[in-house]
């Protein structure tokens, strides 16, 4: 983020050439440091205007550390397509015009074969980044995602169809035996716990889909509902593994293994294969449009990944889309004779092709909800479900009040990982470690000082380069992450400093938004969540009193109450004081 202050000009628009990415890994990436596998992209969002920040695992942050590089900044536009080919002798700029128009799949294969060899790892783009849809992704290993906020669109713009990265360097770390160690304690922390080592690493993220519709957490049907039981028989994790042909699979160093490779078995799209669908591609696809077809919801899920989009965005597009058609917003003209109706698959995986490829509809959809919703006019706005332009993702809001500020503040626009505050209001998890002990409602809108411990320690996953599925039911509490980053930085590192180390970056995400333009009065939810509530489950009959819940959350962090900035106080204290930026400045 530091990086990104230093370079990013807020005066020019985030497609303008000097723009940024910045793609880094943390001191734990590739090392025996459980879900080890995880690398960031920074940039400034063409779908918000805000920071943009995408975590990715897989394999190409351990590569791009075998090469000998921490990180990696791209600035400028190419004449024409090319690719980066990243080693530990340099970087070398390659003509990309033979791979431009390719989907993931094809890319990957295409361009390892060049350089003939097949373990490189890429970072690459398909038609949707070329074509500047709003949310498209950068993709590697054909299925894991940088997937939030629009990079892949940033790498279009620069002409840039993909980077590769190969190295054979050892991990640079202080104490390799006393990390190694320390790793295999972490691995076997991880895994004690229940949901993690049980159901997550047997059944993968799909696992999610059952308990969080239980919990009234599910979006669907475009969040008017909170669950969706009678979609169990089809989308539920046993039937997901019975219905798909299914493989499981491991980022970098993980004990986990929460992926799934899936085939199609059998209907119209049967021999279709690829990554996932993980539990947000099954909301996505399935909840939120009302669909219980699960090999819909797999054919879309593998279109959307080859064309490279991020499918959360994607999925709650033609969500809304789908709302808007039933409501008179669109109608035949604008959809090409396609009607788009409630629990429609074949629509659902049409519009998927439609969207990456900026075909008739999907090109006002390419532009993602926020801007689709001002085209077509005010009515279309209350099927919008968007904070800042970036679309919500599948975790529920009126049974987890909680999630209304993550969703509401995070730096990136709509969130649910940042933290994944669920766990604590709705699931019950608790940590001593980090002060979170006492009983909380979901239902709730103040007492919202237990977000801040929360939000830093899911915050250093990011920053350390490991999976968040380690910390999200704390399974891996802050004082074994400290003692990891001793081992591998040869220097004391406290849990007290781990957790002020998120904190920092914290507040400079939120004073980098400042200098775009953003205070407490982007820090809204659609009005489907504060003035109307869902049809079923445990949010039925509550709505969210979010100024409560935000002054609540500010107060905490040590934020104005007025502005939704930090203080002084909080600026000097966290060291940031060099920003100049601060609420009274403001």
């Amino acid at each position: 983020m530091r990086v990104l202050w230093d370079l990013v000009d807020p005066e020019l628009e985030p497609f303008a050439p000097d723009q940024p990415i910045i793609f880094v890994n943390g001191p734990l990436t590739g090392t025996p440091a459980p879900a080890s596998g995880r690398s960031v992209a920074v940039f400034r969002s063409p779908a918000t205007g805000t920071v943009g920040a995408a975590n990715c695992g897989g394999y190409f942050g351990r590569e791009l550390k075998r090469a000998g590089w921490d990180g990696l900044i791209i600035t400028g536009r190419a004449e024409a397509p090319v690719y980066l080919s990243v080693t530990e002798q340099g970087v070398e700029v390659r003509d990309a015009t033979a791979h431009w128009g390719k989907g993931i799949n094809d890319t990957e294969a295409s361009i390892k074969e060049e350089l003939g060899d097949p373990k490189v790892q890429l970072a690459s783009i398909g038609p949707a980044g070329e074509k500047l849809v709003l949310f498209a992704a950068i993709i590697n290993d054909k299925h894991r995602a940088w997937g939030r906020g629009g990079p892949g669109a940033l790498m279009g713009s620069k002409n840039l169809k993909a980077v590769a990265v190969r190295g054979s360097r050892e991990m640079p770390v202080a104490d390799p035996a006393a990390l190694k160690e320390l790793g295999k304690a972490a691995q076997q922390e991880s895994l004690a716990e229940g949901f993690v080592g049980g159901l997550l690493s047997k059944h993968g993220t799909p696992t999610f889909y059952d308990a969080i519709s239980s919990l009234g957490i599910l979006p669907t049907k475009n969040w008017m509902r909170g669950t969706y039981p009678e979609s169990y028989p089809e989308l539920g994790h046993e039937a997901y593994h019975e219905k798909l042909e299914v493989k499981s699979y491991a980022c970098s160093g993980c004990p986990i293994a929460c992926g799934r490779l899936s085939t199609i078995k059998d209907g119209k799209w049967a021999g279709m294969e690829g990554g996932g669908p993980e539990y947000e591609a099954v909301a996505a696809f399935g909840s939120k449009p009302l669909v219980s077809d699960l090999n819909a919801v797999a054919a879309a899920n593998f279109i959307a990944t080859d064309l490279g989009m991020d499918i959360i965005s994607c999925g709650q597009a033609i969500t809304t889309a789908i709302e808007w058609y039933e409501s008179g917003v669109l109608t035949d003209a604008d959809t090409g004779g396609m009607p788009l109706k409630w629990g429609d698959g074949e629509a659902v995986v049409e519009l998927a092709g439609m969207i990456g490829r900026r075909e008739g509809v999907g090109d006002l959809l390419a532009e993602g909800v926020k801007r689709a919703a001002e085209k077509l006019g005010p009515q279309a706005e209350a099927a919008a479900m968007h904070v800042k332009g970036m679309e919500m993702a599948a975790d529920g809001v009126h049974a987890s009040h909680s999630m209304s500020i993550v969703h509401a503040t995070s730096a990136r626009g709509a969130d649910h990982l940042r933290p994944y505050s669920s766990a604590i209001d709705a699931l019950g998890y608790r940590s001593e470690e980090l002060g979170i002990a006492d009983p909380i409602s979901p239902l709730e809108d103040g007492n919202k000082a237990w977000v801040k411990p929360l939000q830093a320690l899911s915050m250093t996953t990011n920053m350390m380069g490991v999976c968040l599925f380690t910390v999200i039911t704390l399974s891996v509490q802050p004082s074994t992450w400290a003692g990891l980053l001793t081992a591998a930085l040869g220097r004391e590192v406290t849990k007290d400093e781990l957790l002020e180390l998120g904190e920092r970056v914290i507040n400079l995400e939120r004073l980098l938004n400042a200098r775009f333009g953003f205070d407490r009065t982007q820090d809204t939810l659609p009005a489907r969540f504060v003035e109307s509530t869902v049809e079923d489950g445990q949010g039925h009959g509550s709505v969210v009193g979010l100024d409560e819940v935000l002054d609540s959350y500010y107060g905490a962090m040590g934020w104005d109450v007025a502005t939704g900035l930090p203080t002084e106080a909080t600026v000097n204290r966290l060291g940031l004081d060099w920003t100049g930026a601060t609420a009274e400045a403001r």
